[in-house]
């Protein structure tokens, strides 16, 4: 039986081609899902590798213990000193031992500056997790490797000098934490190696704050060093930060604000031991254990790669391979509806052969096994060429280095699953696909070998289905609307589950979407032949060809409602995935435009007049204002102290320009502070008393007294603005609140003050904001160009951020578009399975009516006419359905947004009409282009050859 089987599928392996070709898509799929995981977290484990360096061993706080907040806050206060490095060095079989100290700096070069992340330096360049490209590794004092990128940016080159500096330098610098302090010239930080001195013609000084030549403070001005190489990251272990550049010990001591290598916090020791001998290694591992801190041990390079790529696994899957598996098992459901199809009209269209063996003596169990065989053959041979096209599409990915942009080098990782999961999926759905065609067979009897072929399927739906489909479908309407009833009264203030269980109540609505869903889908054998029917019956009015196309689409109802409900499935998840990242962009916009003030600012301690002058010629930016800024405090009339940022601006009309609020009769003057109404951390109101005081910080107004233009009295005190004295600085206004919002959200409120109270000395500016007023639309660009090259003129200034709701929402569409893209492009797999499943339609169509074609070309239909009523059949099939998934994914999307993007603003019910018409297209082109070949098929073969076939 089984060779009658293999004979039967040779003779129709042009029908079994569609099939096959859904199941090597989705078995495709899935055999690149796993390779993507494989690759994933073999670079993972590449790029942590990559930070160890040569480093076999390394010395790490210990996992998998039940430690309490004291023994965590003792592990992560421990210093260089607690792990006794020259001890460690001095044991027997280490070769080497570094500690993992890094931070920011900024570099500069004349006027020219770049920011980069530093790393500890080691004896020996093995134990580097960067590659020193030029050059070497820095060994004595005031030394630094530079990363080639900021090297380049800053046109340096091995031999040359730069300053170095961070916030932790200036800050011991001014508070005299560090060595920062300049009369301790006898610190041993400030000799090199040699013993000589390091404060040469550079004004090079070891402790972080550079020191001119008659001994004064020049803290601000960072740290001269020798740059004596050239850094590279080949293996991504600092892709984040663009490489790692690599200090002696002395400079980043000095970055870090202190004065003391060994006073530096680190809690990760890298260690070259001598493994040749397994015994002698861990003798040597003995012995580095014993000189640790509690709650430290010393773990092997692998066991601690295996732990930390397993710490972001589920099991033996990692959470992104599960993630874009669920997308294959999508695609592989969708081709269990294109196989079933195929095997339905197999097993009609053999009626008569199976009837005749029947009549030769075989029993319906040969049959039902015959069906099942060739459906576990074609799963077999379909499921073994997708392992090989993932295979090949995954190692095109690996070579083809794209992924090098997100700093991770993949490569091809074969494993098990690569070919087990894939294969049998494909073997099981096939088989599962051809159980309803199976049961068919055994259906035949022997006399209806004497019967004509009629291949038109007139068997009804089962009440069974009807029932359980209604029923799905009115316990999801159920749920939904509880959801969305829930969500209301929450959103009105009173009383719902949805405040304190919101997870239940979004899970409901997620549930209810999925009962509708499947219920639909199991009913479509009722209603989407129905709908096609009234739409074929106006498109029948076309003419000829328009009929016929709609005459032959009524033939098969259960082949109709499979195909279509194919499709439906790919266009209702594009749908919904579209309207949703709609919604959530045009929701967002509108709560960010209700809760900021100002389109855009930029705000740092090291903004320059320049940089704003060039920024407010951006393209986009339509007004702006450069004003200096003070970090200062103040009480409420509560008595609550608030972080204010304290603008200096040319009275109200200038910040009209620029602030989107109702500032009519408000005036700014030397008496008067403009205060906001609502609070930007708690969004309640800011309760003010006539007055209010704004206070500096006692230690950065210390800094300010001894270089500030208030000067010093005659006993060294600080005098302010305000004629006080002290530590402190003051500045008492009269308050004038109105309600705008949220100018910088990093602070509970921004305080507009005259210019001139920075100009007098009453307040000492600590940084400045340029506030924008943003008009893309206008200047016909678009606004993430805007955010983007506004960006690119303060990229010079490590501090400076650039936020703001044009900010905000330049980067929310980015993301949202992200994972739009990916989440679309994935489902396009089902998608693509689908329309293979309305090729496979129309080639069945084709095959069953040969007969009826034939009559049709002998009573005189042209060849244009048979084309044409093929492809108006799969217009129908395609549009029909691709219209009713936009219209179910529409509504599943505003239900999505309503329940999650309400806790936000006001939800916005948009309509993609660009996106799902994009779909509608792709949808109908894909449809005429399938109607191609079974077209040619129809055609091309003679009326009377196809009378005699039939």
């Amino acid at each position: 039986m089984f060779s009658i089987t293999l004979k039967l599928m040779k003779k129709s392996a042009r029908m079994l081609i569609p099939a096959g070709i859904a199941i090597l898509i989705g078995t495709a799929f899935i055999a690149a899902t796993f390779l993507f995981g494989n690759a994933m977290n073999d670079a993972l484990a590449a790029q942590n590798t990559a930070q160890l360096g040569g480093a076999n061993y390394v010395i790490s706080p210990d996992s998998g213990k039940d430690l309490t907040d004291k023994d965590q806050d003792y592990i992560y206060t421990r210093t260089v000193n607690d792990f006794q490095l020259d001890r460690i060095r001095a044991t027997e079989g280490v070769k080497d031992a570094r500690a993992s100290y890094a931070g920011s700096v900024t570099v500069t070069r004349g006027n020219k500056h770049a920011s980069s992340y530093v790393i500890t330096t080691a004896a020996k360049r093995t134990l580097l997790p960067v590659t020193i490209t030029q050059g070497d590794q820095p060994a004595d004092s005031n030394e630094i490797a530079l990363t080639k990128s900021v090297a380049d940016q800053l046109g340096v080159k091995v031999g040359d000098r730069v300053t170095v500096n961070s916030q932790a330098a200036q800050y011991a610098g001014k508070t005299g934490d560090s060595a920062g302090n300049t009369g301790d010239a006898g610190d041993e930080s400030a000799q090199n190696a040699d013993g000589t001195s390091s404060h040469d013609g550079d004004s090079d000084a070891a402790s972080g704050a550079s020191v001119s030549s008659d001994g004064a403070n020049t803290a601000d001005s960072g740290m001269t060093v020798r740059v004596v190489g050239l850094t590279d990251d080949p293996n991504g272990a600092y892709a984040y930060y663009g490489g790692a550049s690599v200090l002696s010990d002395n400079v980043i001591t000095a970055m870090a604000g202190s004065n003391d290598f060994g006073n530096l916090p680190v809690y990760l020791v890298y260690l070259d031991i001598d493994d040749a001998s397994d015994t002698a290694a861990a003798s040597t591992v003995k012995q580095v254990s014993t000189l640790l801190p509690k709650h430290f041990s010393v773990q092997s390079r692998a066991a601690l790669v295996e732990e930390s790529v397993k710490s972001m696994s589920s099991g033996e899957t990692s959470i992104t391979t599960i993630f874009l598996l669920s997308f294959g098992i999508l695609a592989m459901l969708v081709a269990a509806l294109v196989i079933a199809n195929t095997f339905q009209v197999l097993v009609a269209q053999r009626r008569r052969t199976l009837a005749l063996l029947r009549t030769i003596g075989a029993n319906k169990s040969q049959l039902y096994v015959s069906v099942l065989f060739e459906a576990g053959v074609l799963g077999l041979i379909a499921s073994a060429l997708g392992v090989g096209l993932g295979i090949g599409l995954m190692a095109a990915l690996c070579q083809s280095g794209l992924m090098k942009a997100t700093g991770m080098t993949m490569r091809l990782v074969l494993s098990g699953p690569v070919f087990t999961v894939p294969m049998a999926f494909g073997i099981i759905m096939t088989v599962i696909a051809s159980l309803g065609s199976a049961r068919s067979a055994t259906a035949v009897t022997p006399l209806e070998a004497l019967r004509p072929i009629e291949l038109t399927d007139t068997r009804r739906a089962g009440v069974v289905r009807a029932v359980i489909s209604v029923l799905l479908i009115v316990a999801g309407v159920a749920l939904c609307a509880f959801s969305v009833w829930q969500m209301s009264e929450n959103i009105a203030g009173r009383d719902s589950m949805a405040d304190k269980q919101y997870p239940l109540v979004l899970l409901a609505a997620i549930i209810g979407c999925a009962l509708i869903f499947l219920g639909l889908v199991l009913s479509a054998t009722f209603w989407l032949p129905v709908l096609m029917r009234g739409v074929g019956a106006m498109v029948a009015l076309a003419g000829p060809s328009a009929k016929v196309a709609h005459a032959n689409i009524q033939k098969n109802p259960r082949r109709v409602a499979a195909t279509g409900a194919a499709l439906l499935i790919g266009v209702t998840l594009v749908s919904t995935i579209a309207t949703g990242a709609a919604s959530a962009k045009q929701t967002m916009n509108e709560a960010l435009t209700t809760r900021y003030s100002v389109d855009m600012i930029a705000a740092g301690t090291d903004m320059t007049g320049k940089q704003a002058s060039e920024a407010a010629k951006v393209k986009g930016v339509q007004r702006g204002i450069y004003a200096p800024t003070r970090m200062m405090t103040m009480k409420d009339a509560d008595g609550k102290s608030l972080s204010v940022l304290v603008v200096g601006v040319d009275g109200v009309d200038a910040l009209r320009k620029v602030v989107r609020s109702d500032l009519s009769g408000v005036t700014i003057d030397g008496d008067s502070v403009l205060m906001p109404k609502y609070s930007a951390a708690t969004g309640k109101d800011i309760p003010l008393d006539k007055s209010v005081t704004f206070t500096a910080g006692a230690a950065e107004a210390q800094a300010d007294a001894a270089n500030g233009p208030s000067g010093n009295d005659a006993n060294g005190r600080a005098e302010n603005g305000n004629g006080q004295s002290g530590g402190t600085q003051t500045l008492t206004l009269k308050p004038r609140k109105v309600d705008y919002r949220r100018i910088a959200s990093n602070y509970a409120a921004v305080a507009f003050v005259d210019a001139s109270h920075f100009t007098n000395g009453g307040i000492k500016a600590d940084g400045h904001i340029m506030l924008m007023r943003i008009d893309a639309e206008g200047a016909g660009v678009a606004l993430n160009d805007v955010f983007t090259n506004v960006q690119n003129v303060f990229s010079a200034s490590a501090g400076v951020t650039v936020t703001g709701p044009v900010a905000e929402r330049t980067q929310w569409e980015t993301m949202i578009n992200g994972m739009m893209a990916l989440l679309v492009g994935l489902i396009a797999v089902a998608v693509l399975i689908a329309l293979v499943g309305v090729a496979n339609t129309l080639s069945l169509s084709v095959i069953e009516r040969t007969r009826e074609s034939a009559t049709l070309r002998a009573i005189g239909m042209t060849r244009g006419q048979l084309r044409r009523s093929l492809a108006v059949e799969a217009l129908l099939l395609s549009l029909v359905s691709g219209v009713v998934g936009v219209v179910l994914g529409t509504l599943f999307g505003w239900l999505g947004s309503y329940m999650v993007f309400s806790l936000y603003g006001d939800t916005v019910f948009p309509f993609e009409w660009a996106t799902n018409g994009v779909v509608l297209g792709v949808a109908a082109l894909a449809a005429l282009l399938a109607s191609v070949a079974p077209a040619r098929r129809a055609v091309k073969t003679p009326p009377v050859e196809a009378l005699a076939e039939a």
